[in-house]
């Protein structure tokens, strides 16, 4: 029977909304303090985490989902031993290293070669265990020219990927690991996807945090829901993964554009929303490959046009056009809006299911009249994600490439020794 690696029971984690940073206080700020926390309401204070309790068997690989603001990377903190708990009991068995953004731990005078024997030391290996690993990491962060260097002057991709090498090869008994996917071209992410997984396959035990579903999908065997600083779920991964989708919980996908923000340019044409919505009709950064979505853009007309369309461009996030389409090609559909009367109105694209390829995408908004004016253009409004989970040969772990993934109709035939046409 494995032995527990973590244990969580009632943990919290509360803030001082605006708390004043003190350096020094005399007796009568002590005192006068005092007095003004007894007449503070609850509303100054928010609570990152609150009951949260759980364990992680050792050799366990964990994977943690929520919204940005839900929590994830103050529970990490609190794991790590970056910051302490407000109440609550956390139990560790074991040298933990952890991952938390880019660079952590990393001092910016010292080089690489001596960031890495202090991350070692820190962690509590001999100089002898770290020797035995240094190249290998120097290798998988592919900063051999500059490893005498002081990180200070080190990109954020050099900074990232040395970090992680220092992570995840110095052996903690315990990998924590936020949004390390984040940050840093395909290839490399790749490689780190592999890595975690050999981590994985050693027996250690693995929390990784990330927005990008396929990826807790192919490391981790259970997952936790966390929103709102509480735990709403724990189970198998895939399970997990659907309930964070079909509750809505993801991050919203939509962009407001205040009035303020509009130049007087662009009237009588004004923008006021962009939403993606899932095949619920929920607002979501997050989209299922497999399913439909729709695009909506929300805007106001001072006056009446003529001639008016609105339609979107959509773009990989390296900015290749992918398709462009606008609420009047449909021909019958220009004829009955040819005038559009001041007013308030919502232009809307469904978007078919197995049709976009996993990874993040970019949503460009156009309000012209075609060869004459046009009234405003974001060509980058908004950002959103595309979940695989299902799609067209997600049993073979190689990555697709290409930003669509259609699900296309294959016939296999079979032509027999005897020249008889078999076809299925």
């Amino acid at each position: 029977m494995s032995k527990t690696a973590i244990r969580v029971e009632n943990l919290g984690k509360r803030y001082n909304i605006g708390a004043p940073q003190i350096k020094y206080q005399t007796l009568r700020d002590k005192l006068s303090e005092g007095l003004k926390r007894k007449e503070k309401r609850e509303d100054s204070f928010i609570w990152a985490l609150k009951d949260v309790s759980f364990e992680i068997k050792e050799g366990s690989v964990l994977g943690v989902v929520g919204r940005n603001g839900a929590g994830k990377s103050t529970l990490l903190k609190i794991l790590s031993r970056v910051t302490e708990p407000t109440e609550g009991l956390v139990e560790i068995r074991g040298r933990v290293g952890s991952l938390l953004e880019v660079g952590t731990g990393f001092h910016p005078e010292l080089t690489g070669r001596e960031n890495i024997f202090l991350n070692g030391a820190i962690l509590g290996m001999k100089r002898t265990e770290i020797d035995k690993k240094f190249d290998e990491i120097v290798t998988f962060a592919e900063v051999e020219k500059f490893i005498d260097t002081p990180v200070k002057r080190y990109s954020s991709g050099m900074y990232l990927r040395l970090a992680f090498a220092v992570a995840a090869h110095l052996e903690p008994e315990i990998l924590v690991v936020d949004e390390v996917l984040a940050v840093g071209d395909a290839e490399f992410q790749k490689k780190c996807l592999g890595k975690m997984s050999d981590v994985a396959q050693e027996g250690r035990t693995v929390l990784f945090v990330s927005h990008n579903m396929s990826a807790v999908l192919r490391l981790t065997q259970e997952t936790l829901v966390i929103d709102h600083g509480q735990l709403l779920m724990r189970g198998p991964t895939p399970e997990a993964i659907d309930y964070y989708l079909s509750k809505g919980l993801t991050e919203e996908g939509q962009k407001m554009w205040l009035p303020e923000e509009v130049a007087t340019a662009h009237k009588p044409f004004r923008p006021i929303a962009i939403r993606v919505l899932d095949k619920s009709g929920n607002i979501s950064e997050v989209i299922r490959s497999v399913e439909p979505f729709t695009v909506e853009i929300e805007y106001e007309l001072e006056k009446s046009l003529k001639g008016l369309r609105v339609g979107i461009y959509l773009l990989t996030t390296r900015g290749e056009y992918i398709f462009t389409s606008f609420d009047t090609d449909d021909a019958k559909q220009y004829e009955n809006r040819t005038v559009r009367e001041a007013g308030r109105y919502i232009s809307r694209c469904e978007i078919p299911g197995n049709l976009l390829n996993e990874g993040r995408y970019v949503i460009g908004v156009n309000a012209s009249t075609y060869m004459i004016k046009r009234y405003f253009q974001d060509d980058q409004a908004l950002l959103f994600s595309v979940d695989p989970a299902g799609a067209p040969g997600m049993q073979w772990i190689e990555t697709r490439l290409g930003p669509i993934r259609p699900a296309l109709n294959w016939k296999i035939e079979n032509f027999s020794d005897d020249g008889i046409h078999n076809g299925k």
